[in-house]
């Protein structure tokens, strides 16, 4: 039986995850802030997490944060376990790191790097965008009576069960290196995505696209953040949005 740990076990990803490694026959470890018996701040690592990872076969790093840190837990995590004789270290990453300069996924690229560099087995995916993180977009553009979408702009969203699927899969075989890119089923204008969801939620707005200057928006208006090419889910966002509000026709807010 192989040992694996997870970390941000507890996350969107994590935790669906971790499931489905457990129902695959494999004992799980589940690595959080706030998760026992295996609470750990990764940017601080620490006894905490050398205790964590003592017999684990195989890591899944989904722990993130946009609030800054990421580089520094994955120092923490992969020095620990190469301490711990580690064998595989799963990454989970976001298309177009290596193409759109924001500065959230400049700290991912690095964090790819690190692992690239850890000395130990390694597999990195990159995926799109999480149906989740639209809606969670959505909800807040419309707060206000109009929603003001950037001009230009489109999204290919997948579920994050499918995101999932592939993870677990990756982390029960052998190191791979950089893995094929796991695309959303559909590349949707950013407008036809917020319409969809205004209809699923019931709510009533008005719709602007708006140019924006910059490069991290020229990035994402010339799809640096897509893979057309690996548009392999099968979960569209209006599935998501029905399975999520049960089709929004009765005006619930979401």
């Amino acid at each position: 039986m192989t040992t694996i740990l997870v970390t941000g076990g507890t996350g969107t990803l994590g935790r669906p995850v971790t499931e489905r490694l457990r129902a695959g026959g494999h004992e799980v470890r589940v690595l959080s802030r706030h998760s026992e018996p295996y609470a750990v701040d990764l940017r601080r690592g620490g006894i905490g997490l050398d205790t964590a990872l003592a017999g684990v076969d195989t890591v899944v790093h989904c722990a993130t944060t946009q609030r800054g840190g990421d580089e520094r837990s994955a120092v923490n995590l992969i020095a620990a376990a190469r301490r711990a004789g580690v064998a595989h270290l799963v990454h989970i990453s976001i298309v177009g790191v290596d193409r759109v300069p924001l500065g959230y996924y400049r700290s991912k690229l690095a964090v790819e790097k690190l692992v690239e560099e850890s000395g130990l087995g390694w597999t990195v995916l990159r995926a799109t965008q999480f149906h989740d993180l639209v809606v969670q977009v959505l909800q807040s553009l419309a707060k206000v009576p109009v929603v003001v979408l950037p001009a230009h702009a489109a999204d290919q969203p997948v579920a994050v069960a499918e995101v999932a699927d592939r993870l677990a899969g990756l982390a029960a075989g052998a190191p791979a290196g950089r893995v094929p890119d796991l695309g959303g089923p559909e590349v949707r204008t950013f407008e036809s995505l917020a319409r969809a969801y205004l209809t699923a939620t019931g709510r009533r707005r008005a719709v602007v696209n708006v140019p924006l200057a910059g490069k991290t928006y020229r990035a994402f208006r010339e799809g640096g953040h897509l893979a057309p090419e690996h548009a392999v889910g099968k979960g569209t966002f209006e599935e998501y949005l029905t399975v999520r509000y049960g089709g929004g026709a009765d005006g619930r807010r979401g």
